[in-house]
């Protein structure tokens, strides 16, 4: 199902002026990702020539009284894994999609580039949550390391290791900016956790106490 070296992507969202929209900038942000579908309703995908696809980004509230559980599920049984769009972050509505398997899950507000990430991720079977989600999902857990994901891992690994952001960005095939907003997304996580990284030192420091980096400025593999 899978072409080389491409994700084959396909966009459901019920708002056609915002699926025109995220069509022609993932087009254009993304050589490794084929749009081959963008339709406004699940009827649509699920009887479109291309599907099933290798990731589809979907609405959570497409209004057609289908329950989004039941969409996650159909879409795991094929082997297609999900990326949810949604206006609102509610936590409880957030646990409940992830609990059904989708592996994403972004806020309409988010930067475009994370919602490549998020893409990119969820095809090499990889959770990833909107950082605005993240924090609301974590806020209850002060006081112990916050939950990282793999690739804010590799990021703080190879920054703590005294690698440049232009480095980092490199090294993982991102942009500056993304790693700059994976930076910031690992700052904020951890100030609300208690803990100030505020500066490169402090980051590196706790990168090494929490495991993600090794004495000795050797990045751990991930």
């Amino acid at each position: 199902m899978t072409t080389p070296d491409r994700i084959r992507l396909a966009l459901v969202d019920d708002h056609k002026m915002l699926l025109g929209a995220l069509t022609e900038w993932i087009r254009n942000a993304a050589s490794d990702i084929e749009m081959v579908a963008a339709v406004p309703s699940w009827p649509e995908l699920t009887v479109h020539p291309q599907f099933p696809v290798d990731v589809v980004l979907l609405d959570l509230d497409l209004k057609d009284n289908i329950p989004i559980s039941l969409k996650i599920s159909t879409l795991k049984t094929m082997g297609v894994k999900v990326v949810l769009m949604s206006t609102y972050s509610e936590p409880n509505v957030v646990r409940e999609a992830l609990a059904a398997g989708a592996l994403g899950y972004l806020v309409k507000s988010e930067d475009a580039d994370m919602i490549v990430e998020a893409i990119r991720a969820a095809a090499k079977g990889e959770p990833f949550v909107s950082a605005e989600l993240d924090l609301a999902l974590s806020a209850g857990e002060v006081g112990g390391a916050p939950k990282l994901s793999a690739q804010e891992r590799r990021v703080m690994a190879l920054y703590g290791g005294g690698e440049p952001v232009k480095a980092v960005a490199y090294q993982l095939s991102i942009s500056e900016e993304t790693a700059k907003s994976y930076l910031k997304r690992i700052r904020e996580k951890y100030r609300v956790a208690g803990f100030d990284v505020g500066t490169k030192v402090a980051l590196r420091k706790r990168a090494i106490e929490d495991g993600i980096l090794l004495e000795g400025d050797i990045p751990r593999q991930f």
